[in-house]
């Protein structure tokens, strides 16, 4: 039997994510494989996230609050917003769905980086959009060109701060700048899956923006820092009126029980991930170093990745760091073939990774 589907669905090419650790291991026969292609913490979560998920672990066969109250209601108190001001999704990425369902009709216009992150393309994509896709100046966002790109047509524009996969940020004046004229019809999504990571002071702080631009969605998730990839749960910070426009697409209990317990209680142990941020900078300056001592030439970075410009055929690289038994991801999908994106991980994890490609190179 032959399926009928949206013609737009065969024009999107699948999202590839890194290989699973257990994958890599029965494939080449190692015993010790090291992931570094999907930007996790490799520290893990609060030990109070595990106390939290062993709490709620018999109430299984019970649905989730489909509201999210307990982690709603300290969100709020933490960011300074009103609880009506959140929504919560399966990750960000579900977000990222949401706001083109709501938003996106066939023929309209989405804009946005490239390379950026693959799911607002993929999404797009699905929903019959045309994709205003403008280039990287610099590994930067070209602001003022994906400005002038916004048209009549345009429905939303995706902004990554820090952007994925290059890793610089938007400051609070660039994003003045850019907010300035953008028409109130469009939605302005600004995925910040990595905020945590930033220590820079000029920043933008986006939530304050939102009661002077309505049409701006702030997404975040608790895959990246808090370390609870896993279990898949993120939220997004926006005018009440736009929240309950996402809310009547959303899908009923879309965020487990287990990631509710666990985000909240990650939420409640700040010194561990202050700790955390701490070892990220520390790791990233000993890759800088011995990065730079090879030879290449990288992408200063404000995540928990670097994007490094090997000199030749990424694909290659990566295959062959992959049966050393390291994990990177290779970028020659997002159009930077000389490319790969490491992972920030331990100390030991690090030194393994550069003492391996030193070999390679």
């Amino acid at each position: 039997m032959r399926h009928v589907v949206k013609k737009t669905i065969l024009d999107v090419k699948p999202y590839v994510p890194g290989k699973p650790i257990e994958e890599v291991k029965r494939e080449l026969a190692l015993k010790n494989v090291i992931k570094l292609a999907s930007n996790e913490n490799p520290y893990g979560p609060s030990p109070k996230a595990f106390e939290a998920i062993q709490e709620n672990v018999r109430s299984l066969n019970r649905y989730p609050d489909g509201d999210c109250f307990y982690l709603r209601r300290e969100l709020a108190r933490r960011l300074g917003v009103k609880p009506r001001q959140l929504i919560f999704g399966n990750g960000s990425d579900e977000l990222i769905v949401m706001a083109v369902r709501a938003f996106v009709n066939d023929g309209d216009e989405v804009v946005m980086a490239q390379p950026s992150f693959l799911i607002y393309e993929i999404a797009s994509r699905v929903a019959g959009a045309d994709i205003q896709g403008i280039p990287l100046k610099d590994f930067c966002y070209d602001l003022p060109a994906m400005k002038r790109a916004v048209g009549p047509k345009t429905k939303i524009v995706f902004l990554g701060n820090p952007d994925n996969p290059a890793g610089r940020y938007i400051t609070q004046s660039q994003m003045a700048d850019f907010l300035q004229g953008i028409r109130e019809d469009v939605l302005v999504f600004i995925d910040e899956a990595y905020f945590e990571y930033v220590d820079a002071p000029d920043y933008v702080d986006s939530i304050r923006l939102i009661p002077r631009h309505k049409n701006i969605i702030v997404a975040r998730t608790f895959s990246k820092m808090y370390g609870l990839a896993g279990l898949r749960v993120g939220y997004g910070i926006a005018d009440e009126a736009l929240v309950d426009l996402l809310n009547r697409i959303r899908e009923p209990f879309n965020v487990n029980s287990l990631a509710q317990a666990a985000a909240l209680a990650c939420l409640k142990d700040q010194a561990y991930y202050r700790k955390i941020a701490r070892r990220v900078k520390a790791q990233r300056e000993f890759l800088y170093l011995n990065l730079r001592k090879l030879g290449l030439s990288l992408i200063e970075t404000h995540t928990n990745f670097i994007l490094i410009n090997v000199g030749q055929d990424a694909t290659g690289v990566s295959d062959r760091l992959m049966k050393k038994g390291i994990i990177v991801r290779d970028m020659s999908s997002w159009g930077l073939r000389h490319f790969i994106r490491v992972t920030i991980g331990t100390e030991t994890e690090n030194k393994k990774f550069i003492s391996v490609l030193r070999n390679i190179l």
